[in-house]
């Protein structure tokens, strides 16, 4: 009896290279002369994972998510997990705007990318949900393969990550 061979589908973004690239754009902004003694602030709440972003005004707070994306996408976490709250103004002459970082798929993007799957017809392939991540199973790795192609080809929304690869 052939074995079956399994991988998850999961998106996130690596904290520690977020914090890096924070902490790097935190730097670049302090040194360029048009941010020069204004009040700009740049917070990593990790926990939460979200980042907090305030400036004086809103092209000043566009400007500096425009290094923080520079940052972000030199150290290759991926952008299309950022989700920028709206920009609201917080007080005397401050702008601030909530970036949520996106841990985990989430569930309606996860029924969305088995809907996608079961639309293929795609035979002896299952997947099902479980928690943020999607597994894919099949006796055929082949058929795994073609689902990598197949997901990479489309948009969810999100980053795909494919791993956890298991044979038995």
């Amino acid at each position: 009896m052939a074995g079956s061979e399994s991988f998850d589908i999961t998106t996130g973004c690596d904290l520690q290279e977020v914090d890096n690239a924070v902490n790097q754009a935190l730097k670049e902004v302090q040194q360029r002369y048009d941010f020069r003694g204004l009040a700009i602030e740049i917070d990593f709440q990790r926990k939460d994972s979200k980042i907090l972003i305030a400036a004086p005004e809103e092209y000043k707070l566009k400007a500096v998510v425009e290094v923080l994306e520079s940052k972000l996408a030199r150290r290759k976490v991926p952008l299309r997990n950022l989700k920028a709250g709206p920009i609201e103004g917080a007080g005397t002459s401050v702008v601030r705007q909530e970036i949520a970082l996106q841990q985990g798929i989430p569930t309606e993007t996860a029924r969305e990318i088995l809907k996608f799957l079961k639309e293929r017809k795609l035979k002896k392939v299952q997947s099902a949900i479980q928690g943020d991540q999607v597994r894919i199973t099949s006796p055929s790795r082949d058929a795994l393969q073609e689902v990598i192609q197949l997901l990479k080809q489309e948009d969810f929304g999100v980053e795909l990550s494919f791993g956890n690869y298991r044979g038995s």
